[in-house]
């Protein structure tokens, strides 16, 4: 880096997930501040088909995977980074065959695949949502719920005075997320009651452990982020083309959301691909994310109402998360002297 540059460097980032992967090129200040060279670019590429019943990729899986690492790469080299990081989540933390894929993607970017702990994707993930959603009128503590396709992170903030609110004091992640539900429980199309009920089953297990680690009933205001959640606050606001500007930093009521996501669970694959909203790589796998979203909703409502007395009836979405937080976190470290 130049002394010119000092104070800002240029980060490529890449959140490579169970269901998508994205790519973000920004620069990164000293003084916290983001501005994107590159918006976020997204291909679904399902990198977890049949990893939670295989435990391996799927061939055709690795072959979309390295068709958008290339893409990727197109584009690197038109814009020059002074850092790049490339991160990989739930899917590649359970297949046994990952080396294979992390070396070709190595052959294609020049960067070797980070596979993170949930612990750390979820610190990340309340990075990138407490440091770019406006915190305006938001109550600390914040949890922020990042539903991903393999794994769902919960992470709660601190209160603004034990503990500053973008510090992170107590993470969770759970191995449910809208691909891994719908391809163990949701198979029928449209799934059965009793495949739901199973599913719910489920999730509510994973839940009761999580709850073991963090108390999120000491939590204010909720934030989600994700794919899957912009997706349900897009249905809700009745959005007929997918805007980031819409769904970012609205607040949607519970009982609009829970009845936007029990139809679109109880829909045919057919009713869902009508609404061009929803990314065709989603249609067969948001009704596994919206039921996750309303069980985890309704139970941390529950928990805060325990905890002390607040009734929780909305939640704030973010079209901010992991992928800002990778960026951001390794601008911050480049940046150090």
């Amino acid at each position: 880096m130049s002394e010119a540059n000092k104070n800002e460097v240029t980060i490529a980032g890449i959140d490579c997930g169970t269901n998508s992967i994205r790519l973000k090129i920004s620069k990164v200040r000293a003084d916290g501040t983001v501005e994107d060279v590159v918006p976020r670019m997204l291909r679904v590429i399902r990198l977890g088909q049949d990893v939670d019943k295989t435990h391996r990729f799927a061939d055709e899986a690795l072959e979309r995977a390295y068709a958008a690492a290339h893409d990727f790469a197109k584009i690197l080299k038109e814009h020059p980074v002074d850092g790049i990081r490339f991160v990989a989540t739930s899917a590649t933390r359970d297949a046994e065959n990952r080396k294979e894929f992390e070396d070709n993607i190595e052959s294609i970017l020049s960067v070797r695949p980070e596979v993170i702990a949930g612990t750390e994707e979820a610190a990340l993930s309340f990075l990138g949502a407490t440091g770019s959603v406006s915190r305006a009128g938001l109550e600390a503590p914040y949890i922020v719920i990042d539903l991903g396709g393999g794994s769902t992170e919960l992470v709660l903030g601190g209160d603004g005075e034990s503990a500053p609110i973008t510090a992170v004091q107590a993470a969770y992640s759970m191995d449910i997320g809208s691909v891994r539900m719908t391809e163990r429980h949701l198979r029928h199309d449209p799934p059965t009651l009793d495949e739901i009920a199973e599913a719910s089953k489920d999730i509510d297990r994973y839940l009761d452990e999580a709850l073991e680690h963090v108390r999120v009933g000491r939590a204010r205001t909720i934030i989600g982020v994700s794919g899957s959640v912009t997706t349900m606050t897009a249905l809700v606001l009745g959005l007929k083309e997918y805007d980031h500007r819409s769904v970012d930093g609205v607040r949607v009521a519970y009982h609009d959301v829970f009845e936007v996501d029990d139809r679109f669970l109880n829909m045919t694959r057919a009713e869902r691909t009508a609404y061009k909203i929803i990314h065709p790589g989603r249609v067969d796998v948001v009704g596994g994310g919206a039921l996750i979203w309303n069980r985890v909703l309704a139970r941390i409502s529950h928990e805060v109402q325990e905890d002390h007395g607040q009734i929780i009836d909305s939640y704030v979405s973010s079209d901010h998360g992991l992928l800002d937080g990778i960026v951001l976190d390794y601008g911050k470290r480049l940046l150090q002297p």
